[in-house]
Order: C-alpha cells, then sequence, then structure tokens
C-alpha cells in the first residue's frame, strides 16, 4: 500500500525513522537519508564508506533492505523532515579518495528521482539546538501544522491552557463584598438627628 502524507506515522517503519532522525538532528542538526539506514541498521557503516571510496557501484547493492520497503522509507522520511519544518538541501555525492571525484550512484536503475531522494538532506532551521517532542513538550504555537487534524488539535490544547489559566486567576480573585443598603435613621444619626426628632416634626 502507498504511504499517504496523512497516514505515514501509521507505518510500522515510522516510530524506528523517527527515533534516527531525532538522535540526528541533536548530534549535528542535519538528516541524510544514508545516515538514517545506518542509524537503522540496515546500512553497515563499512560498506558505505566502501561506496564513498568508489569500490562498490551502486548503494542499494549493499543495504540490507528490499527496493520496495526502500522506496517507503525515503518516502516516510520525507513527509516526517516536512512536519518537522526541516529544510531540504540538494547534495552532491563524489567519490572520496584520489583520483577523479566522479558521482556516485545510489540506485540500480539510476532514476533521477530516487537519486534526488537519496542525496537530498534535511537541515534544522531553528538557531536553537533540535529537541524530541518525546523528551521535551512543545508550545502548541510552536507544533508543526502540516494537516487539518494536527491545527485542530494544537488549537484545543491552546484553548485549554488558556481555560485553566483563567481558572486559576479566578481562583485567586478575592471574594466579591456585598453592596450596603442605605439606611436613612443611620445617615441621620450621624448628622445628629433621631428618629425621636424625625416624629415629633
Amino acid at each position: 500500500m502507498r504511504v499517504s502524507v496523512h497516514k505515514f506515522r501509521d507505518d510500522p517503519m515510522f516510530p524506528r525513522i523517527e527515533r534516527v532522525v531525532a538522535e540526528l538532528l541533536a548530534k549535528s542538526g542535519v538528516v541524510a537519508p544514508v545516515d538514517v539506514l545506518v542509524g537503522m541498521g540496515l546500512l553497515r557503516p563499512e560498506l558505505l564508506n566502501n561506496w564513498r571510496r568508489g569500490r562498490v557501484p551502486y548503494l542499494e547493492r549493499v543495504i540490507n533492505c528490499n527496493l520496495t520497503r526502500l522506496s517507503r522509507l525515503l518516502r516516510i522520511l520525507r513527509f516526517h523532515a516536512h512536519d518537522l519544518n526541516l529544510k531540504p538541501s540538494a547534495t552532491v555525492y563524489k567519490r572520496y579518495g584520489k583520483g577523479p571525484k566522479q558521482l556516485l550512484r545510489f540506485s540500480k536503475t539510476g532514476d533521477a528521482g530516487l537519486e534526488a531522494a537519496y542525496a537530498t538532506h534535511f537541515v534544522w532551521p531553528g538557531k536553537r539546538p533540535f529537541h524530541s517532542a518525546r523528551t521535551k513538550p512543545v508550545p502548541p504555537h510552536q507544533l508543526p501544522v502540516t494537516a487539518d487534524g494536527d491545527m485542530r488539535q494544537a488549537r484545543k490544547t491552546s484553548a485549554l491552557q488558556q481555560f485553566r489559566q483563567l481558572s486559576e486567576v479566578l481562583d485567586t480573585e478575592p471574594p466579591i463584598r456585598p453592596t450596603p443598603v442605605f439606611d436613612p435613621f443611620r445617615a441621620s444619626a450621624r448628622c445628629g438627628v433621631s428618629r425621636r426628632n424625625i416624629g415629633s416634626n
């Protein structure tokens, strides 16, 4: 089944992708698909290094994952990066070491769209270090909103906080004192006039 922008979080691979992305952002602020593959245990670092040095014809050859699942992984990663407001950055991969700096190939087919998906890095644009939502709560007004459901949830959370703040203010307000009723006899007494004098008049 094709992964959609509204359902990608339900995919069994999403929790692992989310965890690795959070670790990479906390460490360097940059997420590269090849690093996600390494973090998920689908690509051994030494095999990645061999590919970077031109010893492997294309990267997919040494990734421990079938092509269908790889395509789905890249799609989920792109959706998740969009939700985190990461900036895509096209990157050129060239051969390490001595000799001509030839372009490296990711896929067996060499499809331009697939090559671009592997070569696109996602950069954290914030000035402060990235903090995963799992370890530090994010205020509702800072939540990345990309779908109507997320917008409604953010508004609901914000409204609930405002209600609680208002309730706390109301609980600390002093009680309202009743307005005293005007008594003409008391007022007259202050002025030296008694009930008896009023009656005699």
